[in-house]
């Protein structure tokens, strides 16, 4: 996966039965091309006590999707885009909305 999402973007679900929620990139894993984001594909984990945990019971957590089924959403035009890189005058690179040609990550 390039670097298309990053942790703490803003995405939406394009397919699956969460399609059309947005939430925030919590974590990436790129070994499987997946993403854990806020609030979508949740799934209910029995847990027992631990000393981490002392209450036990059914906990309900987010499960990682795949990253092709999400789609950034853009700061400036609040659309759901692709995402193009360009190159800045300083030879930094940046990730650019497709839609509104807008600069994504200012830093």
């Amino acid at each position: 996966m390039s670097v298309r999402i990053k942790k703490n973007d803003r995405v939406r679900v394009i397919s699956g039965k969460d399609k059309g929620k947005e939430g925030k990139i919590l974590r990436r894993i790129p070994a499987r091309d997946m993403v854990v984001v806020e609030g979508v594909n949740m799934v209910s984990r029995h847990m027992r006590p631990s000393q981490k945990n002392p209450q036990a019971g059914i906990h309900k957590q987010e499960a990682p999707i795949y990253a092709a089924k999400v789609m950034l959403v853009c700061p400036q035009c609040g659309a759901a885009t692709r995402v193009g890189s360009s190159f800045l005058e300083s030879g930094k690179k940046v990730r650019v909305c497709k839609k509104c040609n807008e600069i994504i990550d200012r830093a």
